[in-house]
């Protein structure tokens, strides 16, 4: 790797971290700079999020790290036209077990230019690594991939890009069957669609709570309010979580045929012998007084037709989200 001066490497960190001055921190006024850090600060949380999901995709296949020699590595054929899920990892001389820097999904630019890239002092990525080599904070440093289709690729993105869509319901008609009703803009094309429904998690009231819900206070006075609703409330509801439960490829109909005869044909045609994900939705539509059903939601994106044979996209969201989906057979 090439070297640099002192001055170069004053240079180079400030193009890496691009810190306002402190006269450019004056003239933004608090709510703004407030606003911004905010805003930075929750965009780098999603990052992180992204990147740890990719990491436990790289783990949970177990693929084994590769040390970086020569820029031969990333010209070599079967890298240079290939997408995949790729992770940078490195060790120091103290601790030989190798961490990750940084781990992404190349599907955009092949994995070959975008390992380049990452080894490349020119480019910021690159810069970063050099930098700590250099400075003797890492030892060595190591690559891991695993190719993925295009079809693969563009279900990570419904998964961990694309939000989910609550499915409304009408009130209930005929006694007690509900139907859903499908939001307007899904698209008439291929692709690939997910479903699932809100679980609710419970678990006991922690004994400190128990004991805040018994204990007045020093000034012997009790909140009544409070006292009654922890005495009626005896769980603690944790924030809700979608659960997936079905993949669907729209190849041979488009993505709104598919989900109008997942959600709009069932309720029309129930039968209790039913099973797999339409069983699940039209039973769902059967309710009983002052009970609502479950809430259900939808993603989806568009993907080529000719994309949507190729790779194993089932078990690529199952490895992704860390569950089996359970009307997927």
């Amino acid at each position: 790797m090439e070297d640099y001066s002192q001055e170069d490497w004053g240079n180079h960190s400030q193009d890496l971290h691009g810190y306002p001055t402190d006269q450019e921190l004056d003239e933004i006024p608090v709510t703004k700079r407030t606003l911004k850090i905010k805003q930075e600060s929750s965009e780098e949380a999603q990052k992180r999020d992204i990147m740890q999901n990719i990491v436990q995709i790289l783990e949970s296949v177990q693929l084994k790290w590769e040390l970086f020699q020569s820029w031969t590595d990333f010209s070599r054929l079967h890298l240079s036209n290939k997408l995949a899920i790729f992770g940078i990892g490195y060790n120091t001389r103290w601790k030989e077990d190798i961490r990750y820097h940084y781990a992404e999904i190349s599907s955009q630019v092949p994995l070959g230019k975008r390992l380049r890239e990452y080894f490349n002092s020119e480019k910021p990525e690159g810069r970063i690594i050099m930098t700590r080599v250099q400075k003797m904070n890492w030892k060595n440093v190591y690559y891991k991939f695993l190719e993925i289709t295009i079809s693969e690729a563009r279900c990570l993105e419904l998964h961990m890009e694309i939000d989910w869509i609550p499915i409304a319901h009408s009130k209930p008609t005929g006694g007690n069957i509900v139907q859903y009703l499908l939001p307007g803009g899904i698209p008439k094309s291929p692709g690939l669609y997910a479903i699932g429904y809100e679980e609710c998690i419970e678990r006991p009231l922690s004994p400190h709570m128990e004991r805040r819900s018994l204990d007045p206070g020093k000034e012997g006075r009790v909140d009544l309010e409070t006292l009654s609703a922890q005495a009626s409330l005896q769980v603690e509801i944790e924030p809700t979580r979608i659960i997936y439960c079905y993949l669907g490829i729209a190849e041979v109909r488009t993505l709104q045929q598919c989900l109008f005869l997942h959600f709009q044909a069932n309720t029309k045609t129930f039968s209790k012998d039913w099973v797999g994900i339409n069983g699940f939705l039209s039973q769902n539509c059967i309710v009983d007084p002052g009970v609502s059903p479950k809430s259900i939601y939808i993603k989806f994106v568009e993907v080529e037709r000719d994309f949507l044979s190729a790779g194993s996209l089932v078990e690529c969201l199952e490895k992704a989200i860390g569950y089996p989906l359970k009307f997927n057979n």
